[in-house]
């Protein structure tokens, strides 16, 4: 006899806890993660690049402590700031794409 499994998918697990997509709390949910990955990948691409948090704010015109929150997820970073640190901060292109 088999044993039922109880593994579940991401979504599976998010629609249990957080409600469907849609709802307050999942849109809440999924939009904290999208500002998680966005400070993830600028702490990546600055390791990358060899800066520090200070050399990175230095490029842009801001403070140490705006990208470390930024990186750590305390603060949202405006779209033109995100612009900045990865144009000129870290000399690279943000590409924005829009799906429905």
């Amino acid at each position: 006899m088999k044993a039922k499994s109880s593994l579940q998918t991401l979504d599976q697990f998010k629609d249990k806890h957080y409600g469907k997509v849609g709802t307050a709390m999942r849109d809440e949910l999924d939009s904290a993660y999208e500002n998680f990955k966005i400070g993830a990948m600028i702490h990546d691409a600055r390791l990358e690049k060899g800066l520090t948090q200070e050399e990175l704010a230095e490029k842009v015109g801001t403070t140490k402590s705006y990208i470390s929150k930024i990186e750590n997820n305390v603060k949202e970073v405006r779209f033109s700031t995100l612009q900045k640190i990865v144009e000129l901060g870290l000399g690279g292109r943000l590409e924005l794409s829009i799906k429905l």
